[in-house]
């Protein structure tokens, strides 16, 4: 994947090649970004960038023996993306190339086990083939994790320290990407002074979403590189791109998602009409038909798993700042799909912009929770009673 399959993020692209070209490439870098802004598919890019034979001034081709210009060498210009055709370029297209290892949030495969990320290096390959910006909660689903937590373990971290104290293969770099370092526990210590003074030439590239989740031991040993949200128009440009999609229709999922462009596939794949007859339901039980229905509803959201807990919360989440913005903004401004809108104006109903407010700070305070394995009943127990006594001194409307 080189930078030019990459959507948007142009300043970034420059940054990154500027640091090779101004020889100020530290030995530990993170791209820190939401899900959604190209994050994986820039340190993707920029690895195979790192190992590229034009790059890199080597030669593609033993010079020719008849005359014809001798193959491209140091004296070519300094190049902004990667060739892509070179043999290293080949090679880290198909994720195999030796200098550039992958670490990633893994599950055992049979109880016992201590999984480490290159079990999985074929279902990696795949993943990025079809979803390169395809979140945690995708690539678990992807590996049939179910309810079960992805981590990166202690045992990968020593399979780290292996691999990177090994000289390179073919490259002057040996690169460790790592997407999701929030997933690491207290056992990434272990990493630390391979961070701090790694071999000659070896490149930590650290992918996240979440900067206060990463250990603070290793966020103070990495230069910070802040992958923004994209730019609605790149988005769109990549839909009509990718998936031939009108340009209307293009310009409004890309509206709705907020710079996330897996968020705009999402709403092209009505992937959450069913969160909206689960969230549909919660609030009747809590302003309307009460105790049994919320208990009976809490049993059937502990049953989904943490992972599309986050993913119920972040939908809730998606309509109340839709909501806040439509009080905001003039009639007929706000560009959401015609079931959401009536949410949303519902939710205007039963909540003021403070109540809102309040509600997105509870679910988000939830979802942490959720990856800090709370208990699932406990907390959307806990969650229930919190907004009934946000919303209660509000006319208790029925959301139907």
């Amino acid at each position: 994947m080189g930078f030019s399959e990459v959507i948007g993020q142009a300043e970034v692209k420059n940054r990154l090649t500027n640091l090779v070209k101004n020889n100020q490439l530290g030995h530990a870098l993170l791209l820190l970004g939401k899900e959604g802004s190209g994050a994986l598919p820039l340190a993707i890019a920029f690895s195979q960038y790192l190992v590229c034979d034009r790059v890199n001034g080597k030669p593609s081709a033993s010079p020719s023996l008849f005359g014809e210009p001798d193959p491209v060498g140091s004296l070519e210009p300094f190049r902004v993306d990667a060739c892509g055709a070179c043999p290293s370029c080949r090679k880290a297209i198909e994720l195999a190339h030796p200098d550039i290892y992958y670490s990633y949030p893994v599950i055992p495969k049979k109880p016992g086990d201590k999984p480490i990320s290159t079990d999985y290096i074929k279902e990696w390959r795949q993943f990025v083939q079809q979803q390169p910006y395809g979140n945690v909660f995708d690539w678990l689903q992807f590996i049939e994790a179910e309810n079960k937590q992805g981590n990166i373990t202690a045992q990968e971290c020593s399979e780290i320290i292996h691999k990177l104290y090994l000289k390179s293969f073919e490259s002057r770099y040996k690169i460790l990407l790592m997407w999701m370092p929030e997933y690491l526990g207290n056992e990434g210590n272990k990493l630390l002074k391979l961070i701090e003074e790694p071999p000659e030439d070896t490149l930590f590239l650290l992918v996240a979403e979440n900067e206060s989740q990463i250990l603070p031991t290793i966020l103070s040993r990495t230069q910070r590189i802040s992958v923004p949200a994209l730019d609605n128009r790149d988005i769109e440009r990549a839909l009509q791109e990718h998936t031939q999609l009108p340009a209307d229709q293009a310009k409004q999922a890309a509206a709705i998602s907020e710079g996330n462009y897996r968020e705009a596939l999402q709403v092209l794949r009505h992937t959450e009409e069913s969160w909206e007859e689960l969230l549909r339901d919660w609030l009747n039980a809590i302003l309307k038909t009460g105790p049994a229905a919320q208990v009976k509803w809490i049993e059937e959201m502990a049953k989904l798993g943490r992972e599309r807990q986050k993913q119920f919360l972040r939908y809730f989440n998606h309509l109340l700042e839709q909501a806040i913005r439509s009080a905001c903004m003039a009639p007929g401004t706000l560009l959401i799909p015609d079931n959401e809108k009536d949410f949303v104006l519902r939710l205007n109903r039963i909540a003021d912009l403070s109540q809102q407010q309040a509600m997105v700070e509870e679910l988000d305070q939830a979802a942490y929770f959720i990856e800090r394995n709370a208990n699932a009943k406990i907390l959307f127990h806990a969650l229930t009673i919190k907004l009934y006594h946000i919303i209660a001194n509000r006319t208790k409307a029925m959301v139907t």
